[in-house]
């Protein structure tokens, strides 16, 4: 694919940081960009800060001004980024929709995808979608993966990936270990295109590791199952996946994991009250494995 191939320097180690500008970073965002930065440092790699910013309906510029800001007074640097350019250009998702409109035609000419015009609320009301593990999105039940319901002309259509039922995918996580996954039970068809003509996470993210040449994905355990829907994808486009490393979640006092309501807990707050960052990574300990 000519265009998920860019010229790159013979860079051994590419890793990045992904965030979206949706509410402010906790400290659970921070320890695991911290061991994807640490890793990243311990091979003697590059580091790429992307701004997952396609959600233009909750991501607001207060948001994305504090990337940087929390990010460099935590003590993260990175060497290529949409605040000082680098090779794989742009780094706002906003800015890279052809990319992922190229990979999706891709795929649609292939085969791979169909037209769906089912929402959330359908798929949850459907007999037999329970829930995934990771991410609670419902196994969708494959309603109209022989055709569009007959209500079709009247409702949005949304884009899915057809899965192949039955197939086990299985990688070796860096942290975790081995991982399966069965296709049809653990996920099923997936959207890779919005009904509101927005890329969906699954197919931006992979397009996004492909073009900017990312060796290795650092991330939170929470993303397990996307990682098996976007090999997938990566195999689909006849690209190479990368590494993947899944970090365990951050939970509070009462046990539920960190989120961007946990307003006390973000970097911003933490910043505004004086703490340290160096005593907050020395209570971490040695993140860094492998």
């Amino acid at each position: 694919m000519e265009n998920l191939s860019p010229e790159l320097p013979n860079t051994p180690y590419r890793g990045r940081l992904a965030p979206s500008p949706t509410g402010y970073m906790h400290l659970g965002h921070a320890k695991t960009f911290w061991e994807a930065q640490e890793r990243c440092r311990a091979r003697g790699g590059t580091l790429i800060l992307r701004n997952e910013n396609l959600d233009q309906a909750r991501c607001r510029p207060e948001f994305v001004a504090a990337i940087f800001e929390d990010l460099h007074w935590f003590g993260f640097d990175w060497q290529e980024g949409p605040d000082c350019g680098g090779p794989c250009a742009p780094y706002h998702q906003s800015q890279r929709v052809t990319f992922y409109r190229d990979a999706f035609e891709r795929l649609k000419s292939a085969g791979f995808l169909y037209p769906c015009v089912c929402s959330r609320k359908d798929i949850e009301a459907a007999l037999a979608a329970p829930h995934a593990s990771d991410d609670q999105e419902p196994v969708y039940p494959g309603t109209c993966r022989q055709a569009l319901r007959p209500d079709s002309a009247a409702r949005k259509i949304s884009w899915r990936f057809r899965v192949p039922d039955g197939e086990t995918i299985s990688f070796t996580d860096g942290r975790l270990g081995g991982q399966c996954f069965v296709v049809g039970r653990d996920f099923g068809d997936f959207v890779v295109w919005r009904h509101d003509n927005v890329p969906a996470y699954q197919l931006a993210c992979t397009v996004d590791d492909a073009t900017m040449r990312i060796t290795e994905v650092v991330r939170g355990a929470d993303l397990l199952v996307s990682t098996a829907r976007q090999i997938l994808l990566y195999r689909a486009l006849g690209l190479e996946p990368p590494a993947f490393v899944h970090c365990p979640l951050m939970t509070d006092d009462a046990g539920l994991r960190l989120s961007k309501r946990h307003d006390s807990l973000s970097l911003r707050q933490l910043r505004i009250r004086g703490e340290s960052p160096q005593a907050m990574r020395s209570a971490w300990g040695g993140v860094c494995s492998g």
